[in-house]
């Protein structure tokens, strides 16, 4: 199985639907907890639910058992914890939430992509969230876009 990972800040909309074209995306797995923040401009979730159909002919599912709880994400975000601490935590609260459990592997019969805002993988939950399935169901290839 393959999951892709986007996040939305610092693309323009054309570069991001465009990615997901390219990646022939069908399903964008909205992990964020706050998915309606007007500092999100295209990829708000009604927004970002016309354009995936109208551009992608993609769905969109919002998925809040892979965000990170507002306390956890305002503690990184305050800079009261480190990403090391914010990473250790958040791979605890999935192993708490048994997520490999949880979320049905079927989720992703589609293709599929995981989205958040942070422009580049390496210090988002999106990338933790795919690791950490692959850990746990095996047999997955990550591919951030």
């Amino acid at each position: 199985m393959e999951i892709a990972t986007i996040g939305f800040t610092q693309h323009t909309a054309e570069s991001f639907f465009g990615r997901l074209r390219a990646a022939r995306i069908e399903q964008l797995i909205d992990v964020q907890i706050n998915n309606v923040s007007q500092l999100s401009g295209f990829a708000k979730r009604d927004d970002l639910r016309f354009f995936l159909r109208e551009l992608c002919d993609a769905s969109y599912v919002h998925e809040t058992l892979l965000a990170p709880t507002d306390t956890l994400l305002k503690a990184y975000r305050e800079k009261q914890i480190s990403w090391t601490e914010y990473e250790k935590r958040f791979l605890g609260l999935m192993a708490e939430r048994a997520i490999e459990d949880r979320v049905p592997k079927e989720l992703f019969a589609k293709r599929s992509a995981l989205l958040c805002s942070e422009h580049t993988p390496e210090k988002c939950h999106r990338r933790l969230v795919a690791d950490y399935l692959g850990d746990h169901w095996g047999d997955l290839t990550v591919v951030h876009l």
